[in-house]
């Protein structure tokens, strides 16, 4: 478990006594319906199984958990046209010029042969790990995460798979590696080209499907991390840092997490969930931004603009990411515009 898991499941903990969190606890819902519907899937044999939360930093399809990175997967309508991230025109992809793998908080440096595979998130997290989620084979999900250097690695954890068993720091060789403790995990470290270090994670599944994935993913192109979301006003001395997208459930529901990163580590994680059968749970602020309700959380450390259909746009910036304030997060949701039409990946730009 990396600091980051640490301190978020921290804030978990702390806000269990404190109002009830409506996402989150849509979230752990349904969560907790994936993993029963995961076990009777292993118990029947078949391939399918549950890898990942964004972490890009999940969420039920609409929820993080704060976590950049950590995406679940479900289905999605197949007659929907399905988010795919957009070409960065004029950016080399990692095999062609490594060193830029990690670097820019809105460029992926690898994509997705849309042919044989289909999007589920894809986020980049602390200027160090890119990562895309996808399914292939009829439904079998995979992670892959991607670095410039093998000590990204350390501490990197993959959803679905026990802490203890997760390699790290180990030969970059292309050995696929069977998980110990019968769950069915392969994971497959590898170096797609020189300065390139890659990981892939598989719950079920054979070494022949683990590879048919590793074949859909194409390292001569770059992607941008797009998202419905963009933030056009930032506290002093602060930036983007991180970019996580979960298109997992897509069109039923979408999340997008930033994280902002200020002077002395300060760190704030804006989140936009959407869910088309979602009904708003608040209408009544206790706060203003400009002329705009909004709703500060008990805790003090969560800041919710409210007014936006079928959708929850939040800025958490409460312990333990201590830094940032109320007023800054206010400048952030001020700031923050969200796409007319959440349905449609082509208005996202």
């Amino acid at each position: 478990m990396t600091d980051l898991d640490q301190r978020i499941a921290s804030v978990l903990r702390e806000r269990a006594e404190g109002e009830i969190d409506t996402h989150r606890l849509l979230h752990r819902s349904r969560t907790q319906g994936r993993r029963r519907q995961l076990r009777r899937r292993v118990g029947a044999g078949t391939a399918l199984a549950l890898v990942g939360v964004l972490g890009f930093v999940g969420v039920s399809g609409t929820d993080l958990s704060g976590l950049p990175g950590r995406l679940p997967w479900t289905a999605a309508t197949p007659t929907v046209a399905l988010p795919v991230p957009p070409r960065a025109d004029g950016v080399p992809g990692a095999a062609t010029d490594p060193a830029r793998v990690g670097t820019d908080p809105t460029v992926l440096h690898l994509g997705v042969d849309p042919a044989k595979a289909r999007y589920l998130g894809w986020s980049v997290r602390g200027l160090a790990v890119e990562t895309v989620r996808f399914e292939f084979d009829g439904g079998q999900p995979v992670t892959v995460d991607v670095a410039r250097t093998v000590e990204a690695f350390d501490g990197l954890g993959i959803d679905g798979f026990p802490v203890d068993a997760v390699p790290t720091r180990r030969a970059f060789d292309g050995t696929v590696r069977q998980v110990p403790g019968g769950s069915g995990g392969l994971i497959m470290s590898w170096q797609p080209a020189t300065g390139v270090y890659a990981r892939a994670a598989m719950l079920g599944g054979d070494r022949a499907a683990l590879a048919r994935a590793v074949d859909a993913l194409r390292w001569n192109e770059a992607r941008r991390c797009a998202a419905p979301l963009r933030l056009t006003a930032l506290p002093k001395g602060a930036s983007v840092g991180g970019c996580a997208v979960d298109v997992s459930s897509f069109p039923k529901g979408l999340t997008v997490t930033l994280t902002i990163y200020g002077p002395r580590s300060a760190t704030m994680f804006v989140s936009l969930q959407h869910a088309a059968q979602m009904a708003g749970t608040r209408t009544d602020g206790n706060r203003t931004i400009d002329g705009r309700a909004a709703y500060v959380f008990p805790d003090g450390g969560k800041l919710e603009l409210l007014g936006i259909p079928q959708a929850h746009l939040t800025a958490d910036f409460g312990w333990p990411v201590k830094g940032f304030t109320e007023v800054d997060a206010a400048t952030v949701l001020a700031g923050a515009q969200v796409a007319k039409d959440l349905s449609r990946p082509e208005t996202w730009d």
